[in-house]
């Protein structure tokens, strides 16, 4: 941890900053600069900024998915409470003859029988952000 504080910023200059802070600030700073550090080798162009950026860019994609989550499920709530679903269908014989080997029917139903929100859409996950920058 030291040596890439010694590296990046200079031990010297580490020493002078230390001294000019209060005692309990020190530990602060000192944490500050070894994540700085850290951050410069690893990139050594943006440092901690490209650490904030890349967390920053997740915030927002994380904030429109929960965005049109909340969306998705106003639209579902609004739907059901509006028109009910229809009753149950009573079968008769005839129906469970129906759809092949049996099973009661199920794969049989209507499109217009299922309560699932169509319009839901399900999201991609392709490795990167919603705009593929991540």
């Amino acid at each position: 941890m030291f040596a890439n504080v010694h590296k990046i910023f200079g031990a010297s200059n580490v020493s002078k900053l230390l001294n000019e802070l209060l005692p309990h600030q020190r530990e602060d700073a000192v944490n500050s600069l070894a994540f700085e550090a850290e951050a410069r080798v690893r990139d050594p162009v943006y440092g901690c900024v490209g650490a904030i950026s890349f967390l920053q860019r997740q915030v927002d994609r994380l904030q429109k998915e929960l965005d049109a989550a909340n969306a998705d499920l106003i639209r579902y709530a609004a739907a059901a409470t509006q028109a009910p679903p229809p009753p149950p269908r009573h079968r008769s014989a005839v129906d469970y003859g129906r759809g092949g080997g049996g099973g009661g029917g199920f794969y049989n139903q209507t499109p217009s029988s299922f309560t699932f929100p169509y319009n839901y859409h399900f999201p991609t996950w392709n490795g990167g952000g919603v705009d593929g920058n991540i």
